[in-house]
């Protein structure tokens, strides 16, 4: 990509497509960082429960591509870029770490993000290394909103998770309600939040998209769809939706994969809880141990869509007769 990049003059027009999981495909990291130190610091965040916005600044200045590299390094052609956003506020800077886009974020801003997470301390010595001296002036910023490099470019969203909601609520039919903010938060909090929310009146349909975030401190296997899926089931047992059978909720990630799994997310209804203790296993413990995929699995309640070839985050369905 930067061999190529390298190519275009005064007076050419390069195209950049970009969609979810570019931030992963195209890693380029800086002088002195392993593509080892950008996985180990990227599972440490991960783990540490980062928003998308955290780990992209981080990301964005351990990388020669990322956070407008690719920008500057096209120029001087103009550069019109089309994107399928996996971003809820559709954030150019941070749909595939903003390669093309000014980024905002600042070396600081990396370091505080470390360490919010609790991994500024273990993270390898090259990230911590190189962070700390871009934070005190001994590195180039990466180009921040303003910079003349950004002057004639144009940058499109496509589609993104707004769309894909909108698109779901159409195939409900007129009785549907929209979640009109996006799911965001930690999932089993978000989950329990939504089955007393929606017990409380079921609507016949209801639909929502987001991201919400995982702070893992058990040993088990899930994603954050699964694990909001069966937070959902289990506060759903102590309310008025213990009592309908009609009713099922589904949380997915729109690519096909939630987490280090082979799974979409989780479809759960008032059956789910039981089919999980009968296979003996403890629900309520295994979302503490973060073990939603074994537990949903037990249940017969994985979504396994397989993979849809795009990305524009999770949804969220509700349906009640």
């Amino acid at each position: 990509m930067e061999r190529r990049a390298a190519e275009p003059g005064a007076g050419d027009l390069a195209l950049v497509l970009i969609s979810g999981g570019a931030s992963a495909l195209l890693p380029a990291p800086a002088p002195g960082i392993g593509l080892g130190d950008k996985l180990e610091v990227t599972r440490l965040l991960l783990h540490g429960g980062a928003t998308i916005h955290e780990l992209n600044a981080v990301r964005k200045h351990l990388s020669t591509i990322k956070g407008g590299g690719l920008q500057r390094q096209l120029r001087p052609a103009r550069v019109v870029t089309l994107a399928l956003s996996d971003v809820i506020d559709d954030d150019p800077s941070v749909i595939g770490s903003g390669p093309t886009a000014p980024d905002p974020s600042t070396f600081g801003d990396a370091l505080v993000a470390l360490e919010r997470c609790g991994a500024l301390k273990r993270c390898p010595p090259p990230v911590r290394q190189r962070l700390e001296a871009g934070a005190r002036g001994a590195l180039e910023e990466t180009p921040m909103p303003g910079d003349p490099i950004f002057d004639e470019a144009i940058y499109r969203i496509v589609g993104g998770n707004r769309t894909s909601v909108l698109a779901m609520a159409a195939a409900c039919g007129a009785d549907v309600e929209v979640e009109t903010e996006p799911l965001e938060g930690e999932a089993r909090g978000v989950g329990a939040m939504l089955a007393r929310r929606l017990a409380a009146v079921p609507p016949c349909a209801w639909v929502a998209g987001g991201e919400t975030t995982v702070t893992v401190r058990g040993s088990g296997r899930g994603g954050r769809n699964q694990e909001l899926a069966l937070a959902f089931a289990l506060e759903a047992a102590g309310r008025p939706l213990a009592d309908r059978d009609g009713w099922v909720f589904l949380a997915a990630g729109t690519d096909g994969r939630d987490g280090p799994t082979g799974a979409a997310g989780g479809i759960v209804d008032a059956s789910t809880l039981g089919r999980i203790r009968r296979a003996g296993i403890d629900p309520a413990a295994a979302l503490d141990d973060n073990d939603s995929c074994r537990a949903l699995d037990a249940g017969s309640a994985l979504l396994r869509p397989g993979a849809t070839g795009t990305n524009v985050a999770d949804v969220a369905v509700f349906l009640s007769e």
